[in-house]
């Protein structure tokens, strides 16, 4: 799921070549199998190591997102690719900007730790090192200079298997293998329009691994990561949903202040959709504003961008772009009756006006994420 499953069958079937998605090099079991899923997953079809979250200046106080992702595909078992993005959002000055790139690797990744993942553009050098909550993320953007992000991060909770198991089941969609770090505290410094910044946050780590099932251009997919500030819980809720069916399968997990693990089903929480921003650029119509609620763990809860333009326009090849959104959010709300504040992601693809056969109810509409 996530962006790139667009992007990766989009750039194969696009080019009306024989490239088929297969799993017949990956490895599943009953429960992942920790550290060694952190690792490059050899001939994988689909894989992400993922961060995303919200940092402070130390010294002024403002606050910036940053989403920082290595992507690994091989469609054939023969041949990796590799993607990078890096994105920062400055609600200072409404200002979102990023950069990308894929790429054919020469060789396939070995399947070793630490990770030691990396990639060059133009003159510009993208990291990726550590394991188990403990990562060094380096990249400098080749397409808007001046912007940087060079962060060390601890975990401050322990893993999350999402599932129980840290294998997520997508209905009849897809099973993939899914953890994350909810809450890895990161110190370091940013450069915003060439000036260096001291800052400290906190970002939410997902890794995900056998997501070769999604071929289909028709399916599109609503994630949310949630960090609140008291009681120190996080929520994850996704949709997985088929604009040519209208069906979709959600659900999620929750994590208590004692690393409580929690997994959500489709009927364990409502997800309304309250107000739509449009893309000047695309001419897209996304979900803005949006009402989570948890009943079994006391949740009633707002999500609000902290500016509406975080749509990403990759250029995958001549005539093809894919639009997305994925961006730096605030929760309020209430817990229990009681007020509570946080920190949210979210990412949203390939939309368009469904009616759902099954699963949370969902009233957004926008148009395909893969234009020509």
């Amino acid at each position: 799921m996530r962006n790139v499953l667009l992007l990766a069958f989009s750039l194969f079937f696009a080019t009306a070549c024989s490239l088929k998605p297969t799993n017949q090099h990956d490895v599943f079991t009953d429960r992942a199998q920790l550290p060694q899923e952190e690792a490059p997953h050899l001939r994988n079809s689909l894989e992400w190591w993922y961060f995303t979250g919200h940092l402070k200046d130390k010294a002024t106080g403002q606050s910036y997102g940053v989403e920082y992702v290595f992507f690994h595909f091989n469609p054939t078992g023969k041949q990796d690719y590799q993607m990078v993005n890096f994105a920062l959002t400055d609600p200072q000055t409404k200002q979102f900007r990023y950069d990308y790139k894929v790429e054919r690797l020469p060789k396939l990744l070995p399947a070793t730790l630490p990770l030691s993942l990396t990639m060059k553009k133009k003159d510009e050098r993208w990291t990726l090192s550590g394991q188990e909550g403990r990562y060094h993320l380096q990249a400098r953007m080749a397409a808007h200079p001046g912007l940087a992000v060079n962060l060390t991060t601890t975990p401050a909770k322990p893993i999350l298997l999402h599932g129980g198991t840290g294998y997520e089941t997508y209905g009849p969609t897809a099973q993939a293998g899914y953890y994350s770090f909810p809450r890895l505290a990161a110190t370091g410094t940013i450069e915003v329009d060439g000036k260096p910044r001291e800052v400290e946050g906190e970002l939410w780590y997902d890794r995900q691994w056998n997501c070769n099932s999604v071929t289909t251009k028709d399916l599109g997919w609503d994630w949310f990561s949630i960090q609140l500030d008291e009681p120190r819980e996080e929520i994850m809720a996704y949709q997985l949903f088929n604009k040519a069916t209208g069906q979709s399968v959600s659900g999620g997990s929750h994590f208590g202040p004692q690393a409580q693990n929690t997994h959500l089903a489709a009927d364990d929480f409502q997800l309304e959709t309250l107000a739509y921003w449009t893309s000047p650029t695309s001419k897209l119509r996304y979900p803005s504003r949006w009402r989570l609620r948890v009943p079994s763990q006391g949740y009633d809860l707002l999500i609000e961008p902290v500016i509406p333009d975080q749509e990403l326009t990759l250029k995958l090849l001549p005539g093809i772009k894919m639009h997305y959104w994925e961006g730096m959010c605030r929760v309020t709300g209430t817990h229990n009756g009681q007020p509570v504040t946080g920190n949210s992601y979210v990412e949203i693809t390939n939309r368009k006006e469904v009616k759902l056969q099954q699963g949370n109810p969902v009233q957004t509409p926008a148009a395909s994420s893969i234009t020509r």
